[in-house]
């Protein structure tokens, strides 16, 4: 009989130190939480561990691959639910709140801006970028590549009848011939505009300047093809023979690089934002990083949805909308979270989108030079 005991006791002590080692397993089989967070053995003392964070609730089930994708794509769970509706209509406060430290319950201002950014691309690459200014760049930028590929054809066609030509003992009969061919291939690069040089007053005067922005970024690219523009710089000689020969792929590049340096709009817009409160010392670099982070965030956003609303009905009012609401947002971002006066926010408003314009411009150009020169 003791020693039927003391088998008891050894299994008892046995299935206690295997629960210490393993806290895991040796749970009870009724199907409670178990007393220990199964991520690191901290004892739980409510939904979620103390020490790590993670919910003592876990699942195994097919409608928990959901919620992991959702969590893992956007990381917000509830979060959401707090961050846009004050980021749509008081943007100054939640900027505010998220500077002095109210964080758990709003997604950070660089989470939010990746997010942005992501949601951005997968929209105009799934629906495009839409009729207009870009579209019609995009489609100036391809009839060029295929007008310079045609000039660049005729250029090496005319170049072997040259040649030939300048045999003397070339029959007079075949010379007649290519003569002719010649003169044809001259016709055809006139019609096409790809003459090899300009006079000296169309070089001075430059392009002539259309209405249509398509047009013009067309005529533009084709003085400068016939110009042959030499800033005197190898490489950067170099990248503009590359970006005249083929707009079309420079065109690509800048779509392309507008998504992977997006972050690039940070820093450049945050000297500007010193210069709306120059010498301060309430206001740190951090303050101007989050304001500007969720500014653009929300810029983004809006423009996802403006760009889904133009596939309906209500296309044009939500562009007028959005025009008239990006500088309003802008003046109660300003006096929400640097609490200025009234007319000290709308004054700062007015320079805040003058200075939005000069960084877009300075992105653009950073976006040009990254194409050319890749």
């Amino acid at each position: 009989m003791s020693g039927d005991i003391e088998g008891i006791g050894a299994a008892v002590t046995a299935g206690l130190a295997g629960h210490a080692v393993e806290p895991r397993h040796g749970g009870t089989a009724s199907g409670d939480a178990p007393a220990r967070c199964l991520n690191c053995g901290t004892s739980l003392a409510g939904s979620h561990c103390h020490y790590c964070g993670q919910r003592a609730d876990v699942h195994r089930s097919f409608g928990a691959i959901g919620h992991d994708l959702v969590h893992a794509i956007f990381h917000f769970e509830g979060k959401v639910w707090n961050t846009l509706p004050l980021l749509s209509w008081r943007p100054g406060d939640l900027t505010r709140r998220y500077i002095h430290g109210e964080r758990a319950r709003f997604i950070s201002p660089l989470a939010l801006f990746l997010f942005a950014v992501f949601l951005t691309y997968a929209v105009l690459a799934i629906v495009g970028s839409g009729g207009g200014v870009g579209e019609g760049i995009a489609k100036a930028a391809a009839e060029q590549t295929r007008s310079n590929a045609l000039k660049e054809s005729f250029h090496e066609e005319a170049d072997r009848i040259d040649v030939r030509l300048a045999d003397k003992s070339l029959p007079a009969t075949e010379r007649r011939l290519l003569e002719e061919e010649r003169e044809t291939l001259q016709k055809s690069a006139d019609y096409l505009g790809v003459a090899r040089r300009l006079s000296k007053n169309e070089r001075d005067t430059g392009p002539p300047v259309l209405e249509n922005p398509a047009r013009q970024v067309m005529t533009s690219v084709e003085f400068v093809s016939r110009t042959r523009v030499n800033t005197g710089v190898p490489f950067i000689d170099h990248g503009l023979e590359k970006a005249i020969a083929n707009p079309a792929l420079i065109f690509y590049k800048l779509q392309a690089n507008a998504y992977k340096f997006a972050w690039a709009l940070i820093p450049l817009s945050l000297p500007f934002m010193w210069l709306l409160f120059p010498f301060s010392r309430r206001f740190h670099t951090y303050d101007h990083f989050v304001f500007v982070t969720y500014s653009i965030s929300f810029m983004l956003l809006l423009f996802v949805v403006v760009r889904l609303l133009n596939l309906t009905i209500f296309g044009d009012v939500a562009t007028a909308f959005a025009m008239l609401y990006v500088p309003f947002h802008m003046y109660r971002q300003l006096r929400g979270a640097y609490r200025s006066s009234r007319l000290g926010a709308l004054v700062r408003a007015t320079l805040l989108l003058f200075f939005s314009l000069h960084a877009v411009v300075m992105f653009m150009l950073l976006l040009l030079a990254l194409g050319v020169m890749g």
